[in-house]
């Protein structure tokens, strides 16, 4: 295949597509970062600090994303029969681990500042965090797509949860700035940095969740096992469904293995077609391994699809 024509359909793939985005998504979070953190040393807020420390996490954990990304596009070989796709998935995992550092940061400072409350100017906090509303809103749109539990892979999904919390966390600050500077409520700047650790924590939680689901080959949430079988008992000729198992290979592809019994008189490639057409139209799933067997239990040879 000629070099030129290769690179145009990598430029059309799914995973350039999402390359793409984050790399818009990095430079605005870049340059964000820059104005944060330059706010925060001014304005001595905790919370400005500590969500830039959050933005910088998610610098680190976008470019981590575009790395797997790129990796996760790499053809298959004869010692990596699918390729590299869940290497988008090991970026996610560690995405939520970094996360949980966040908070781990965030928490220690917010209560060292609870005991002893330092001086913090509430209008220039204000300001900064009206501009971080805006790219978060920014990022959290671009990052959006119609369809959350179908087609997304989860690099865009982790850049997704972090501009979610990003979102909420300078709707957070914004709200302490204006405590402080209204109400000289001290105190508001350190609990809006316990309560955007909170929220951080449970977006990573998500995360490493359903990664490590799918690196234990899960049944996809999305999909009901009986569902399955049923549907599958109902192409004609099928009499029995057993040793079904469903399993991620990323967020964007769904496997399927199964042993059925079929009548004698069946035709068993048209009894694959249909099951074939049927997994796909009904649950996505696109890779089906199925042996079928008569009611003698003679094996015949597995079919792919």
């Amino acid at each position: 295949m000629p070099g030129w024509y290769r690179r145009r359909l990598e430029n059309g793939s799914p995973f350039a597509r999402e390359r793409r985005r984050l790399a818009v998504i990095l430079a605005v979070t870049g340059l964000y970062f820059a104005i944060e953190i330059a706010g925060g040393i001014y304005t001595n807020s905790l919370a400005l600090l500590s969500d830039a420390v959050h933005v910088l996490t998610d610098i680190g954990a976008l470019a981590l994303a575009l790395f797997t990304l790129r990796i996760a596009a790499r053809p298959a070989t004869g010692g990596k029969t699918y390729g590299y796709l869940r290497a988008e998935i090991l970026g996610a995992v560690l995405n939520g681990f970094f996360l949980w550092v966040l908070v781990g940061f965030i928490w220690y400072e917010a209560f060292l500042r609870l005991q002893t409350p330092k001086p913090v100017r509430g209008m220039g906090v204000m300001l900064v965090a009206a501009a971080g509303v805006l790219m978060n809103s920014l990022n959290t749109w671009f990052t959006a797509e119609r369809s959350f539990e179908q087609g997304r892979g989860m690099a865009v999904r982790a850049a997704f949860q972090h501009a979610v919390s990003d979102l909420i966390g300078s709707v957070g600050v914004l709200i302490s700035g204006a405590l402080v500077y209204f109400s000289e409520w001290r105190q508001a700047d350190p609990a809006v940095g316990i309560l955007i650790g909170g929220l951080v924590a449970y977006g990573a939680w998500n995360l490493i969740r359903e990664g490590v689901d799918i690196l234990m080959e899960a049944v996809p949430a999305a999909i009901d096992l009986e569902e399955v079988r049923t549907g599958l008992l109902a192409v004609k000729g099928t009499e029995e469904v057993h040793d079904l198992h469903v399993w991620c290979l990323t967020t964007r592809q769904f496997a399927l293995s199964a042993h059925a019994v079929v009548a004698p008189e069946a035709d068993h490639d048209q009894v694959l077609s249909e099951m074939s057409a049927m997994l796909q139209r009904r649950f996505n799933i696109h890779h089906m391994t199925v042996q079928l067997e008569c009611n003698s239990r003679r094996a015949v040879e597995p079919s792919h699809f």
